[in-house]
């Protein structure tokens, strides 16, 4: 039975992005001007309180916003996150379909908040986040490089560090701030 969820899933999502229009944006105007963020957080409880320690650079960098946080389906992030300058989303199961893909009313409940930037920090493909990185054509859609690309993301961005899955996440919210603040990043300020 999971191998037909997944052959399903897959047929959605290349249905979904074979419709996906892409609306332009531009660097780093459009990331000053954010208002609501949406951070999909990672399945996993040993990632979860990785990125927990990462809390600070989250404020630091999204300062002023509304900062979201989308915990994966089944995950239990309540006990872990601080409630304190953070919405928490789980979405429930009945609004995840039988193939694992976002449901259209929780896409719909989503939508209401009006995303300008979605962070994603899962390092390997998510299904229910990639059926909802294509539902918010108008956000800019930010991740880690070589993972889904185009057209899930808009903004793919490198980490020099190879495994360190804390290094990872950590360079990846700097490099969205560097570009908020219009600094350059640290391949700019390498390059002669």
């Amino acid at each position: 039975m999971a191998g037909i969820k997944d052959i399903w899933a897959r047929f959605k999502l290349r249905i979904a992005a074979g419709k996906y229009k892409a609306v332009p944006f531009s660097l780093p105007q459009d990331l000053m001007n954010i208002r609501n963020v949406m951070v999909c957080l990672p399945p996993g409880q040993r990632e979860l309180t990785m990125i927990k320690q990462l809390i600070p650079d989250l404020n630091s960098v999204f300062g002023g916003t509304e900062i979201y946080l989308l915990a994966a389906p089944g995950s239990y992030v309540y006990g872990i996150f601080p409630k304190k300058g953070f919405r928490i989303m789980t979405p429930p199961p009945h609004e995840i379909s039988w193939c694992g893909l976002a449901g259209k009313n929780y896409i719909n409940i989503l939508r209401q908040n009006s995303f300008d930037l979605i962070l994603d920090l899962n390092l390997e493909p998510n299904r229910f986040v990639q059926s909802m990185l294509l539902a918010f054509p108008k956000a800019i859609k930010v991740g880690g490089c070589n993972n889904l690309g185009a057209p899930y993301y808009n903004l793919e961005i490198k980490s020099r560090y190879l495994r360190d899955e804390k290094n990872i996440y950590k360079s990846i919210i700097d490099t969205v701030g560097r570009l908020r603040k219009g600094k350059p990043t640290h391949t700019d300020d390498n390059a002669n």
